[in-house]
């Protein structure tokens, strides 16, 4: 079975075009919010070994869970109901350095980087507009706030590996070289700190940003519906 996992990038485009015979009018283009979207596909059945050994079944919940449905479906578990999660990915055929990753994966320090992604992305999902167009100066300062600020009751839940071999040897013989060692780190936060955090900073971004009003408004909807989605 081949499962899809969906990653966001987090790079933000800013393309303004001119209309071509009108007096100097600016028009901004409307995103395709696809570009942002790289896929990368799990073959369960390539997977060759995990940390528990060959015994696919020993995998943990949230992990198979994880790779069907995605972090929310990790959230709809009844072990996480009152909390919200994380889970930091890396790949390559590196096993000693991959796993040095992960034991050194910190919820004090990293956890930061998780969280701004998540908020980024949360931001341009509720955007018909360019963040920066849709929001003002409320989208950067948000963003850059969130990748340093410091975040309560963050708990490193747990980590795991499985080992994937590439399924393209038409041979059927299987080479060493294409093995891939995928890591992953589980950690979760308290829903309502994570929340209460989270209006802080956006309380603080909306008293130093600078906004039109059509802006001011689309960042009233979105401190309004922020939670529905993120």
């Amino acid at each position: 079975m081949k499962i899809k996992i969906l990653i966001i990038t987090n790079i933000l485009f800013l393309i303004l075009s001119s209309c071509a015979g009108q007096s100097s009018a600016l028009f901004v283009s409307v995103p395709d919010f696809t570009v942002y979207e790289n896929e990368k596909i799990i073959d369960t059945n390539n997977i060759i070994e995990t940390k528990d050994g060959v015994i696919l079944r020993l995998i943990p919940e949230w992990l198979f869970t994880y790779l069907e449905g995605g972090v929310r479906a990790v959230e709809a578990l009844e072990a996480f109901n009152d909390k919200f999660v994380f889970i930091a990915v890396n790949d390559g055929e590196n096993f000693v350095v991959l796993n040095k990753w992960a034991e050194n994966f910190s919820a004090e320090q990293d956890f930061a980087v998780l969280a701004a992604t998540r908020i980024e992305n949360r931001m341009i999902q509720g955007a018909t507009l360019f963040p920066d167009d849709e929001y003002g100066s409320f989208f950067e300062i948000l963003v850059k706030n969130s990748f340093k600020a410091e975040y309560r009751n963050v708990v490193k839940e747990d980590t795991y590996w499985i080992k994937l071999i590439a399924d393209n040897d038409s041979n059927g013989m299987r080479n060493s070289s294409s093995e891939t060692y995928y890591f992953f780190v589980l950690l979760t936060v308290n829903r309502s700190a994570m929340q209460n955090s989270i209006r802080n900073m956006m309380t603080q971004a909306n008293s130093e940003a600078s906004m039109t009003n059509s802006q001011a408004a689309s960042v009233n909807r979105l401190r309004q519906t922020f939670f529905i989605g993120f």
